[in-house]
């Protein structure tokens, strides 16, 4: 099936390159360059992927004041199709057509998902405004792109839980829903500021999750960041608990290079 998901991907994406690109290379209202690309995989295939994710009870809960969903790496415990639907958008041929598009250069797979995976995002859920953190878990390459697949059928814009994308102000936004069988291509640096807002369906808000790496920092300038969190413009008390929570966990950070938590990391084939 991987191969099949790889070719179908490779397809679309050479399909509409040009609007893609076109989409992606204009920045408007934010800093974050992106293209959302519709209609990605056979609907059959699609809703497939949607049924193969596992129960949330099978997942790990993240809540706190940041955020609160549900993630998961475990792709030994779950359906293989799971797997596939993650490793295909990894693939050296969809990354080349990526680095066509975007005119990015020697992008990397995340082959041991350290920011890549599943997640699962029921009503009330949410991920507040946040710069990703600026490198893989060796501290070797530089986080470059975001690529986010929805699976949940019947998902529209007023189900919530949608992707935003912020100035560097984190006070005007572009918001893209989160719509079955979307693909979005988002640029990750030290200005991409992004957010999901509240999840007000009932039902699933499902994502497959893939970064890419480069040797090359963004700008041009080495740097190095942790996963900043910020919060909503409306959340005055909540933004200067934010600003002193990141500002300590930079600074640990940078102390302990390799952290002190332990890495949470897929060990498992890739092939």
């Amino acid at each position: 099936m991987r191969d099949k998901l790889v070719n179908i991907i490779v397809e679309r994406l050479r399909q509409d390159a040009g609007k893609i690109r076109e989409q992606f290379l204009q920045t408007k209202d934010v800093q974050t360059r992106f293209a959302a690309v519709d209609n990605v995989l056979p609907t059959e295939i699609a809703g497939e992927i949607y049924e193969a994710f596992p129960d949330v009870g099978q997942m790990r809960l993240m809540s706190s004041f940041r955020e609160r969903k549900y993630t998961s790496k475990s792709l030994d415990k779950m359906q293989s199709l799971m797997a596939d639907a993650i490793f295909a958008f990894q693939a050296p041929e969809v990354i080349r057509e990526v680095e066509s598009i975007t005119g990015m250069k020697d992008l990397i797979g995340d082959p041991y998902l350290y920011a890549g995976g599943i997640s699962t995002m029921l009503k009330g859920h949410f991920l507040n405004p946040h710069i990703d953190n600026s490198h893989d878990s060796e501290r070797k390459y530089y986080r470059a792109l975001n690529l986010l697949y929805y699976a949940t059928p019947d998902w529209s814009k007023e189900s919530g839980g949608n992707l935003e994308l912020w100035d560097t102000q984190v006070r005007e936004r572009v918001e893209i829903p989160s719509l079955f069988n979307r693909l979005v291509i988002m640029e990750t640096n030290s200005l991409s500021w992004h957010s999901v807002n509240e999840v007000k369906a009932e039902g699933k808000r499902c994502c497959v999750s893939n970064y890419y790496f480069t040797p090359h920092p963004p700008g041009g300038e080495e740097h190095f960041h942790i996963t900043f969190f910020q919060a909503r413009p409306e959340q005055h008390v909540r933004r200067l608990i934010t600003l002193a929570d990141s500002s300590v966990r930079t600074l640990l950070r940078k102390v302990v290079k390799q952290g002190v938590g332990k890495k949470d990391l897929y060990e498992g084939p890739q092939v």
